[in-house]
């Protein structure tokens, strides 16, 4: 029989289907599982509405089969099968997907989930294929056809014999090339690990003849190979259950397998969402951090399904960033994919998929919070920083989202608490929350300011991660509360009495903090007396925008060696203590000794905050010449 052209005639479009739409090969199977899987669905479903049907959806099945000798591989299905005219249309014209009709007539039926759209899936099988044969008899009909291709060149249709209804497709497998290994798809064991990935949770079951070492019955030690048909999917996804028909030993077992942790999951999440997009989606919190999460090759996203069939691995646009620790997967049926189904044709619908799982999250995490606070402070601990850094990025657009659920060490207790913890206990005249910045809680708690704060009866939260103060700051208020950094020297908790004698002695003292100033050029932009360090001698405060603490953190960055960001650092001595008298007996006597005297404290108040010193050097020939 001649061939018959492709009806449309285009030899280019056949080949660019074949080498360019999928971006891997390995996707060919999941393409002819889905269409199998399509063809038995149409038949149950017309059992559902014509009587004269009789099947047992029991039998319903997908087979394969491996002639590693021959290079063969082929699906077959009992499904409803194709006529001479559908093997026609629905394989000799590319893009007829005959799935989309049949999935438009009975749109308005329920349990109606055929997966195929386009009709290119079945073409995807030339990328590892020279040559396919379709063999294919309709319901109902005695007569059963053959469709043979071997790709552009054209395909004929014959009549053939097949017992039963149902399809058979035989693909011959290419020759391995230089850089291709074809012969991968003839090992049992590599397609039973491509049907669990893509097709696992197809409804109807994919069976294989495998061989099993079994013992030797009667002889001990000795094993014999013998051939045992398998099962090889799932077809009940775990997500499309009832929560309550779930053991939490199935979902550990299901998340152990499927993303590879040697721990159970923290929390697990299991929701169904209904509306324009609807969803079934099964989400998991980790116990620890991936060993790369923290680093740029970390991948985020969650596994999408449609209609039980993996779509992609990792969906990166269903998590924002600042949940990228979660790992699962989400199902939807009404995802409109691309050619390839490979990607979505809608952003829509994945924006709707995506605003629900994140609101889902967000409101377990509350909960876990308020419920199971030892287990939030255990989560926090690992993925404390990412929410942070969700509070600060994009110019803070999602701090409605994240600000209930950020907790800081404060210095009641030295113990977690939230916001709104910290502010439902403020004392009455607290006007602001206030925080201080330290590489640890320790070396915070030294901190003069603080001191100061906490004999004032304020509770001091402790910030020891880099991103903190930025996204205090990005946040700005809580309940209506701005934020204080306890070394700021806008921070205010003088009488107004202190105050003005304050004023009055740094006004007499002018001249002497010029002195002072000279002394230590750049590195600060003023020195004065002070009323609020209590037993400390000095300390350094910062005015504007950028904080000490912030100094610190820009100066670790790439780009802040050749463009330093600088605080504008104040150096603070303490009014009362015995350093204010010698400085100002030296003022009188000898300033050359109050410069030096100057360079000290100023060195001393840096370390006291937490920072190097900026010329080590000097600093040990000075206290070297203060001591001899």
């Amino acid at each position: 029989m001649a061939k018959k052209q492709f009806k449309t005639e285009s030899k280019k479009l056949l080949d660019m289907m074949i080498n360019s739409i999928y971006t891997h090969k390995e996707i060919f199977l999941r393409e002819l599982l889905s269409n199998a899987s399509d063809a038995i669905d149409k038949l149950y479903y017309r059992s559902l509405t014509d009587g004269d049907v009789q099947i047992s959806k029991d039998n319903l099945e997908i087979k394969l089969s491996v002639d590693k000798e021959n290079r063969i591989l082929t699906v077959e299905d009992n499904g409803i099968g194709m006529t001479k005219q559908e093997l026609e249309n629905n394989l000799g014209t590319i893009a007829k997907s005959g799935s989309f009709e049949f999935k438009n007539e009975n749109d308005k039926k329920e349990d109606v989930d055929i997966i195929g759209q386009f009709g290119v899936g079945f073409y995807s099988a030339f990328m590892v294929s020279d040559s396919i044969s379709v063999l294919s008899r309709a319901y109902g009909s005695e007569q059963a056809y053959e469709w043979k291709s071997s790709g552009v060149d054209g395909y004929t249709v014959t009549e053939a014999q097949k017992d039963g209804c149902g399809t058979v497709i035989t693909l011959h497998i290419k020759e391995d090339a230089e850089n291709e290994n074809y012969s991968e798809f003839l090992d049992k064991y590599r397609i039973r690990g491509l049907v669990k990935k893509y097709s696992d949770y197809l409804r109807y079951p994919i069976k294989m003849d495998m061989e099993k070492s079994v013992p030797k019955e009667g002889k001990e030690g000795e094993y014999e190979t013998v051939v045992e048909t398998q099962t090889l999917n799932s077809m009940i996804p775990i997500w499309k259950k009832q929560p309550s028909e779930c053991t939490p030993e199935e979902y550990e077992g299901f998340y152990r397998e499927k993303f590879f942790d040697y721990e159970s999951p923290l929390k697990i999440i299991h929701a169904k969402f209904e509306g324009i997009t609807s969803s079934d989606v099964l989400l998991f919190i980790p116990k620890h951090a991936p060993f790369d999460y923290y680093t740029k090759d970390f991948e985020k996203g969650l596994q999408l399904y449609s209609s039980g069939v993996l779509i992609m691995e990792k969906c990166a646009d269903l998590l924002p960033d600042y949940f990228s620790f979660v790992r699962g997967v989400a199902d939807s049926a009404d995802l409109s994919l691309n050619i390839s189904r490979e990607t979505l044709q809608h952003d829509a619908q994945l924006k709707s998929m995506a605003k629900n799982i994140e609101k889902k999250i967000k409101n377990e995490l509350v909960k876990m919070l308020e419920n199971e606070r030892e287990k939030y402070e255990e989560f926090f601990k690992v993925f404390g920083i990412q929410l942070k850094y969700g509070l600060y990025s994009d110019y803070g657009v999602h701090k409605d989202v994240l600000k209930d659920l950020i907790l800081f060490i404060s210095s009641a207790e030295k113990k977690y608490v939230s916001l709104k913890e910290y502010t439902s206990r403020m004392k009455q005249d607290q006007k602001k929350i206030y925080y201080a910045v330290g590489e640890s809680v320790d070396k915070i708690d030294m901190l003069p300011q603080v001191d100061a704060v906490k004999d004032k009866g304020y509770e001091v939260l402790y910030l020891t991660d880099d991103v903190d103060e930025f996204a205090l700051k990005m946040l700005m208020t809580y309940d209506d509360k701005e934020f204080a950094n306890v070394c700021d020297g806008s921070v205010d908790l003088l009488s107004e009495q202190d105050k003005k004698d304050l004023e009055e002695e740094n006004r007499q003292y002018e001249d002497m903090f010029k002195c002072m100033k000279d002394a230590l050029g750049d590195s600060v932009s003023a020195v004065r007396f002070t009323k609020s360090l209590k037993n400390h001698p000095v300390c350094l405060v910062s005015e504007g925008d950028v904080s000490l603490g912030m100094e610190k953190v820009l100066e670790k960055m790439p780009e802040g060696a050749s463009a330093p960001v600088k605080a504008n650092a104040v150096l603070e001595i303490n009014e009362n203590h015995a350093i204010a008298v010698k400085l100002k007996e030296l003022y009188g006597s000898d300033r050359e000794k109050l410069s030096e005297y100057a360079k000290i404290l100023y060195a001393q108040a840096r370390l006291i905050g937490g920072m190097s010193v900026e010329n080590p050097t000097e600093l040990a020939g000075l206290i070297c010449d203060l001591i001899s």
